[in-house]
């Protein structure tokens, strides 16, 4: 009975070797692996965080430049409405020379109606 016992306790010593020994060579063999994946995994996560910084600051920048257009277009919008009111009183006064009848010489015609609308 006793050489049975001291089989078995002799394969369980041999199976806790070879586990051992497996655990040790898997080990060995997958740390650089895993050391490398990991350095990479913190590459990606460091390139990521900027990449996600740069896209936030393009966003940014992206918002400045469409409230700088919607400025740009509502300052050009007055300066139309501005040249339209000032265009309107010339074109008045232009109709108003069109409009008048004068005999003679057109030169001293012209000469006479721009200087009373001029006021001179």
């Amino acid at each position: 009975m006793k050489s049975l016992v001291q089989q078995v306790a002799g394969a369980c010593l041999l199976i806790l070797i070879g586990v051992l020994m497996g655990a040790w060579a898997s080990t060995r063999h997958f740390r650089p692996l895993l050391d490398a994946e990991q350095d990479q995994v913190t590459s990606c996560k460091a390139a990521r965080d900027n990449l996600s910084g740069l896209a936030a600051e393009q966003g940014k920048a992206l918002g400045d430049l469409t409230l700088a257009a919607k400025a740009r277009q509502a300052g050009a919008e007055r300066a139309v409405g501005k040249a339209k009111a000032s265009a309107e009183v010339d074109y008045a006064a232009a109709n108003r020379l069109q409009q008048e009848r004068t005999g003679g010489d057109q030169c001293a015609a012209a000469i006479l109606i721009i200087d009373k609308e001029l006021g001179l």
